[in-house]
């Protein structure tokens, strides 16, 4: 779904999963450093929007995912994971309930196989779930900005920010109020410093919540029983997650970044046996070129790392 922002001058626009909208406007660090201004906003508008509503729509929830929802207070905002039978992370849920409707907002091109799942769990409870892709986008303000956020129909607030459910119809209008806009890149960037997974790029077919550090924002340890939960449980109290979460800090004279899949290797060993990929990578405006990876758990943390041929130092996000 193309987003009448597109239209913006100096817009290029994202491809890949990020298509649709921006990857920015024609300067990426003044984008950035807007945002860590608390300036601006950044046009989210591709990803997909579900509405839950109904009597039971949060006691429903609460069976389903892995955080506790089942008494969510109106405004608050949380994320939550559907596991696989098996443990495997295979949607992460950003939402917020305003006391009628839950908003919940999904990777780009996820939310008809979660739709899907839901609604193959409803049996008996009173709910409803629907896309809401086609009416609604998504619109994140960063931490500090004074827009308004009148016309939004629910508002997530975040420690880094907040993201606004905002009528797809009056985008374009509602928009022209928040400052100067950004592109994902300029999102990403801010999302790989704060170390923040996100699906399908931390993830993929075999990861478990511990390894990306989930368990911190999106997995309530002391809740009920959820689809995956045995998993959870078992490596939390006895085991320990294969991979882990590792942020890098990578050799700025290099021009190229390490794209989403480079492997790592040991720098003293760069012909040796690959300790995981590189998940995400971007120019920061003040750290310079950074990056996500996810490496075997038994790295040694202090090990300078090649992400390809690119040196890397890097900062534990898992721990060991």
């Amino acid at each position: 779904m193309k987003s009448p922002l597109l239209s913006l001058p100096g817009a290029v626009p994202a491809e890949g999963t990020d298509e649709g909208v921006a990857a920015h406007y024609g300067d990426i660090f003044r984008e950035q450093r807007n945002l860590a201004r608390g300036t601006g906003f950044v046009d989210l508008s591709h990803r997909g929007v579900l509405t839950v509503t109904g009597d039971d729509r949060l006691s429903w929830l609460h069976l389903l995912l892995t955080q506790h929802v089942s008494a969510l207070a109106p405004q608050q905002a949380t994320e939550a994971l559907v596991l696989s039978p098996n443990g495997h992370v295979e949607h992460a849920l950003y939402l917020v309930d305003d006391g009628a409707t839950t908003w919940v907002h999904v990777e780009p091109g996820t939310q008809q196989a979660l739709i899907a799942y839901l609604e193959s769990m409803k049996f008996f409870y009173r709910v409803e779930v629907a896309d809401a892709t086609a009416g609604y986008a998504v619109v994140h303000l960063p931490a500090g900005s004074t827009a308004s956020t009148e016309g939004a129909a629910a508002v997530r607030e975040l420690p880094w920010g907040r993201d606004l459910f905002l009528p797809r119809a009056e985008l374009a209008a509602l928009t022209a109020g928040y400052g100067p806009a950004a592109g994902v890149w300029a999102y990403e960037a801010l999302r790989i410093e704060g170390h923040r997974p996100r699906l399908g790029f931390e993830t993929d077919h075999r990861t478990i919540p511990h390894e990306v550090d989930w368990l911190s924002t999106a997995v309530h340890l002391n809740k009920g029983c959820y689809r995956g939960q045995e998993t959870v449980a078992r490596v939390h109290n006895l085991g320990r997650p294969p991979r882990r979460l590792v942020f890098l800090h990578l050799d700025g004279t290099e021009e190229v970044l390490p794209p989403h899949g480079t492997e790592v290797h040991l720098a003293s060993d760069p012909q040796g046996r690959s300790l995981g990929i590189v998940t995400s990578s971007a120019r920061h405006h003040e750290l310079g070129p950074i990056a996500l990876a996810v490496v075997k758990r038994n790295v040694p943390v202090d090990a300078p790392l090649l992400a390809g041929t690119v040196a890397a130092g890097q900062e534990v996000v898992v721990p060991q």
